[in-house]
């Protein structure tokens, strides 16, 4: 691509850990120029995060790594009337400000909304918190795992047995991070048509909520109330998880020509005319039944096999995978999703060692988004300070590095 969409646009990054630093990854994909501004001495708590101690130690933890490559990193301690200065600067010349600070905090610092944009008429902020910058929970802290909670989805995660289940992946944060991105994005775009910044105050909690779908939908139009259903589809049937042969496979056959095609490869098409399987009301109500009648069929081939023959038929089914089958899929490979940057260190090299760094999925014009530098090592960036400052200050330029 010539030109990512976000080239120019500058963002102040003050998060930590997972949520905010998701969100200015997005926009460093997107062409964004990210500046973290940690704490003096420690920086970002997930520099610090991770199962090797080692890389904590130094500050370059796994969960760091995974998330700022393309950053550029700088310490300045917002308590001190010098280095308030530098941020003011910075601030004055940013498109964007990022945070993920408990509600008040940096207005409590003298960074308040009201200040910022005296500061940068312009400037588009992004407040992530775990309940938003209002109510009566506005001052709690929260983690992902407390969201999660909060928020019903553990409720609805795992067997009647086995509910409430954390799901395995700081989804909340990761939710929270996604739209922040799409809310920066959408916010530069109405600036360009009004020549003002807004203040995005961006809830976890309710973005969860919002991400569950038809789980929160299903109860709020309809009154059903949602139950966990394991490894079942509540809107479909057969719609979930099968025994196979030799392990499990997934299949969704969500429609009616999937399940009539799903049953003339089993060669079981009586089926398709059993009264208690004649429509997809009858065989979600008769669920438990269909699935025996499946699984037994389904148990006679290996679950690589039905994953050839399925799909080529039309219908949906792939076997279930583990993180490491998964990212070192072909599919993966053929489009580009890993990128390998040099691990960060103060020669730029890190001994030879790489990160693989993620992209997001979204090709542009057929190119996969891809960090063009590793992660900083903290401070990396300090004697640039003044640089930034006056860079910033000035429009891009056609010439300008695409950052």
């Amino acid at each position: 691509m010539e030109e990512k969409p976000l080239r120019g646009i500058r963002v102040l990054d003050l998060t930590n850990v997972l949520a905010g630093p998701y969100c200015s990854y997005q926009l460093m994909l997107f062409g964004a120029e990210v500046l973290k501004v940690e704490v003096p001495g420690s920086g970002d708590l997930a520099r610090h995060l991770g199962p090797d101690e080692e890389l904590n130690h130094a500050g370059l933890g796994a969960s760091f790594l995974a998330q700022n490559a393309g950053k550029k990193s700088i310490e300045l301690d917002l308590k001190d009337a010098a280095q308030r200065a530098v941020f003011e600067d910075l601030v004055r010349g940013a498109d964007v400000l990022l945070e993920n600070f408990r509600a008040g905090v940096l207005d409590r610092l003298g960074f308040g909304w009201e200040r910022l944009r005296v500061l940068n008429p312009a400037l588009v902020y992004c407040a992530i918190s775990g309940f938003g910058q209002t109510g009566p929970m506005s001052q709690a802290p929260a983690y992902d795992q407390i969201i999660q909670g909060l928020s019903g989805m553990m409720s609805i995660t795992g067997t009647e047995d086995t509910a409430p289940l954390r799901v395995g992946f700081p989804v909340c944060d990761t939710v929270g991070g996604l739209m922040a991105a799409l809310s920066i994005s959408s916010a530069l775009v109405g600036r360009e048509r009004t020549g003002e910044g807004c203040f995005l105050d961006l809830s976890m909690l309710e973005a969860s909520i919002s991400a569950m779908g038809w789980a929160v939908s299903h109860y709020v139009i309809s009154g059903v109330r949602p139950a966990p259903m394991g490894q079942q589809n509540v809107t479909a049937a057969p719609s979930g998880t099968f025994e196979t042969a030799d392990g499990l496979l997934n299949i969704a056959a969500n429609r009616q020509a999937q399940f009539e095609k799903l049953c003339g490869l089993l060669d079981r098409n009586d089926l398709v005319v059993d009264a208690r399987f004649a429509d997809r009301e009858a065989r979600k109500h008769n669920r438990d039944a269909l699935n025996a009648e499946l699984t037994e069929e389904l148990r006679k081939r290996t679950a690589e096999e039905w994953e050839q023959v399925l799909p080529a038929i039309g219908v949906p089914a792939a076997r279930i995978l583990s993180v490491p089958q998964a990212v070192e899929s072909e599919q993966l490979a053929h489009r580009g999703f890993f990128t390998e940057v040099p691990f960060p260190g103060p020669d730029g090299h890190g001994d030879g060692r790489v990160v693989r760094a993620s992209g997001n999925g979204v090709l542009i014009d057929g190119e996969p988004l891809r960090p063009s530098a590793p992660p900083p090592v903290l401070g990396e960036h300090n004697a640039e300070q003044q640089e930034f400052v006056a860079r910033w200050r000035e429009p891009v330029t056609a010439a300008e590095d695409d950052r």
